[in-house]
C-alpha cells in the first residue's frame, strides 16, 4: 500500500507540474490585412511572455522563404504581401511554431 502511495505522489509531483509548464507557454498570433499590401502580425504566448525577437518566415506554397525577419519588441512583424500564395511561419523554436495560410489573413 505504501508503494502505491508512494508512485501516485510521484505522479502528482512531477507529472502535473510538466504539464501544466508545457500548457502555460502556448504561442499565439493574430495577422491581419492593413488594406494598403501589408499584412501585420502579432504574437506573444499564453503566459503573458513577449514574442519580441521571434523569427517570422513569409513562404511561397513551394516553401521557398519569401521574407524574413523577426518580431519587434511589441511582438509585431509587418511585411509587404507577396503576390499568390503564401505561409506566414511564427517561429519560436520546436513545438513553439504557427503557421497561417495567407488565404485566411483578412481586413
Amino acid at each position: 500500500m505504501f508503494f502505491r502511495r508512494a508512485i501516485v505522489w510521484l505522479a502528482f509531483v512531477f507529472l502535473i507540474p510538466a504539464g501544466s509548464a508545457a500548457w502555460a507557454h502556448t504561442p499565439l498570433m493574430l495577422c491581419m490585412d492593413n488594406g494598403d499590401n501589408s499584412i501585420t502580425c502579432q504574437g506573444g504566448f499564453s503566459d503573458g511572455s513577449s514574442a519580441g525577437g521571434v523569427i517570422m518566415r513569409i513562404k511561397s506554397s513551394d516553401g521557398r522563404v519569401l521574407q524574413e525577419g523577426q518580431m519587434d519588441n511589441n511582438s509585431e512583424f509587418t511585411f509587404m504581401k507577396p503576390r499568390g500564395d503564401f505561409l506566414v511561419v511564427f517561429d519560436a523554436g520546436p513545438e513553439h511554431q504557427l503557421r497561417v495560410p495567407g488565404r485566411q489573413i483578412g481586413q
